[in-house]
């Protein structure tokens, strides 16, 4: 992201996070409000373990708004965990000798690998950062840019495909079906599934496992020409794909049919092109999921990602002790069953921030009324092409 950066900070047990984004243009509608609607929707979702029910994400906006509009400046913003009363003395930034310290890795994590790289032998100082409690901060900052997607007419939201071996009914589903799946313990469209999944959640918890599954992110109203072919780092399904694979846990990403795609012949892939007078050109079909060659067609964007299970398991697996370097059973993290569900919103806000950059990449200004103008424009020049 060249336009839209940001940053975040702060560890999963420490005082609470910070984060910091450059880019927001002039004028955009923001309040705390809208900000915490999306960090409730993270917390949601059937299968989440006993830090949800610590929890109760609040945003606190430090910087860059002002009487409920956007300034221009860098937005910055803040979130307290509750469960740092918990943990107060073993995460205090003060010198002394630290407790609660691991140093018996868990497969599936960063704790190993993080802390060979950073010479950590208290792997506490790993798993604090890597751990998904970060993704609360991305949707925190993704909020802002929905706010100001949303005041060009784009919409973002998504829903789950699978949980575990059980999945949904696919289609092509409208806005407001995506946004019935909120009602969904489970957030899918298919009622009949997540009555399946909630079984197959229960029967995973009983035995001490954890399930991972897949979900889609759509976005509404995007224009034609986001994104561009001329460099690799251009093309919109590689930044998609960068951001998407960068939330813990991501392990694939495919848009539009994506994998289907690759075991069948191009007449039953490609999209056929159709114009008319009153809208110009479209397509008869989304195959390709709103992307050719790493621009956007105007098409709803569709990108689905696959989530590996959770690597904290009740049953834990074989591990060895740094120290010692004698065999145990992993430690054992209070962790969820599947945070798939949750994942979906993580996943929204990653796609909003790609999306954000490629509209100030597209249509540029500093303040939102100089990008709208810019977008109509655009957009009557689309049309008659």
């Amino acid at each position: 992201m060249e336009q839209w950066r940001f940053v975040t900070a702060g560890e999963s047990h420490g005082p609470g996070l910070v984060g910091i984004l450059e880019g927001v243009p002039a004028g955009v509608p923001l309040t705390r409000n809208i900000i915490d609607e999306d960090l409730v929707r993270r917390q949601k979702g059937y299968g989440r373990g006993g830090r949800m029910a610590i929890e109760r994400d609040q945003v606190q906006i430090w910087g860059g708004v002002r009487h409920g509009r956007t300034l221009g400046s860098p937005v910055a913003l803040t979130v307290s965990n509750r469960d740092f009363d918990n943990w107060r003395e073993s995460m205090s930034p003060d010198p002394g000798t630290p407790d609660r310290v691991v140093t018996r890795p868990r497969p599936g994590h960063a704790d190993l690998v993080g802390g060979i790289k950073y010479g950590h032998r208290d792997l506490r100082n790993v798993l604090e950062r890597a751990s998904a409690r970060e993704t609360t901060m991305r949707v925190a900052l993704g909020a802002v840019a929905r706010a100001f997607l949303r005041e060009l007419g784009i919409e973002v939201y998504g829903h789950v495909v699978s949980i575990g071996p059980i999945r949904a009914r696919t289609g092509d589903w409208s806005l407001a079906e995506i946004r019935r799946a909120e009602k969904s313990p489970v957030r899918v469209v298919d009622d009949a599934a997540a009555d399946q999944m909630m079984r197959a959640i229960d029967a995973a918890k009983e035995s001490g496992d954890t399930l991972g599954g897949t979900f889609e992110i759509v976005a509404y109203g995007i224009p034609v020409g986001l994104g561009s072919y001329v460099q690799w780092y251009r093309r919109l399904e590689g930044q998609l794909g960068r951001a998407l694979l960068s939330i813990p846990a991501m392990k694939a990403v495919e848009v539009g049919s994506g994998f289907e795609q690759s075991d069948q012949q191009g007449s039953a892939v490609h999209d056929a092109i159709w114009w008319d007078q009153d809208s110009g050109f479209s397509r008869r079909s989304n195959r390709a999921g709103g992307l050719e060659g790493g621009i956007t067609t105007g098409m709803p964007l569709k990108v689905r990602v696959g989530m590996k299970p959770l690597s904290t398991l009740m049953s834990p697996l074989g591990s060895f002790d740094i120290e010692s370097k004698e065999p145990f059973l992993a430690t054992v993290e209070r962790s969820d069953v599947t945070a798939v569900p949750a994942a979906v919103v993580i996943g929204e806000a990653m796609v909003m921030h790609v999306l954000a950059d490629a509209v100030l990449e597209k249509f540029g200004g500093d303040s939102l009324g100089e990008i709208k103008e810019r977008a109509q424009v655009w957009q009557e020049r689309v049309r008659s092409y």
